[in-house]
């Protein structure tokens, strides 16, 4: 990796990070569906109307069915899962978990892609198990009703993102842009059917306004061509590295902006992820 890689990398981790706190404020106003379709239709009309006046034709005809595929395993569903678990907990265990995606994916590449799983990659699958435990053991923070669901959740979408590394080398003549714009498209059509079944939670004001419209153009519209361009050019598994300092960026933003602090046996939990995260991706 170049340094312009690693420029790029910790960039999108600082962006990515601040995309949880966006969420944790816009989620609890505009609902699950609500969020999830509007950052992804928000950015997917904005990436269309940049590349087309950019020149980049991104073939929808011929990749649909990529996009269509791209759209709903790493766009469309974790944004569900994601806008549904900030609703009830705080910004930063949702980063923490996001962590584990590297884990998934090793696992998933494992079962389905017949890739060995060597014994650095099975003692980080192993430590990422142990710090999930720790994070969402009863009575490590305050805890809702809910809250067994929205960490659920988080680690659903994790493994949609582990899942993504075969659809990305199934589709690998598809061009990066292409993947950022055909499939934030493609989720938003999915989800927008389910919009009129669904009135936003609470009231909306500038704030959860200013929020949604910050991870729709932050966090998907440049945060995805970032991504799919790291892909692109550095391979899915140092891609995944952003894991690394994404929880960091997160928790040091909500600490900031939103006054959370993670108790110490989820900050314990938080580090032995990582710890697998780094033991997979280097395995």
């Amino acid at each position: 990796m170049k340094i312009s890689d690693y420029t790029r990398l910790v960039l999108l981790a600082a962006i990515w990070g601040a995309s949880f706190i966006f969420m944790r404020v816009a989620a609890p106003s505009f609902g699950t569906v609500w969020t999830a379709a509007g950052r992804l239709l928000i950015a997917g009309l904005v990436l269309a109307a940049w590349f087309h006046f950019a020149g980049f034709d991104p073939r929808w005809r011929r990749h649909w069915k990529p996009f269509a595929a791209i759209g709903l395993v790493n766009l469309a569903l974790p944004s569900l899962f994601y806008a549904f678990a900030l609703r009830h907990i705080p910004a930063s265990i949702g980063a923490v978990l996001n962590a584990s995606a590297p884990m998934f994916g090793a696992l998933i590449a494992a079962l389905f892609l017949g890739e060995r799983l060597s014994l650095r990659k099975a003692a980080g699958c192993i430590a990422g198990i142990a710090g999930v435990a720790l994070v969402v053991r009863p009575g490590a923070l305050d805890q809702t009703e809910m809250f067994g669901y929205a960490a659920a959740a988080c680690l659903a979408a994790c493994a949609c993102y582990g899942y993504n590394g075969i659809l990305m080398k199934r589709y690998a003549e598809v061009p990066s842009r292409g993947f950022a714009v055909g499939g934030q498209i493609a989720a938003a059509l999915m989800l927008l059917p389910l919009v009129p079944f669904t009135p936003p939670a609470a009231a909306i004001g500038a704030l959860e306004i200013a929020s949604l419209l910050a991870l729709a153009l932050l966090g998907n519209a440049l945060g995805f061509v970032m991504y799919f361009r790291l892909i692109s050019d550095v391979g899915a598994t140092r891609a995944l590295t952003v894991t690394y300092l994404m929880p960091l960026f997160a928790v040091l933003w909500s600490m900031l902006f939103l006054g959370e602090s993670l108790p110490p046996a989820a900050l314990a939990g938080g580090i032995l992820i990582l710890s697998g995260t780094v033991l997979v991706t280097r395995g």
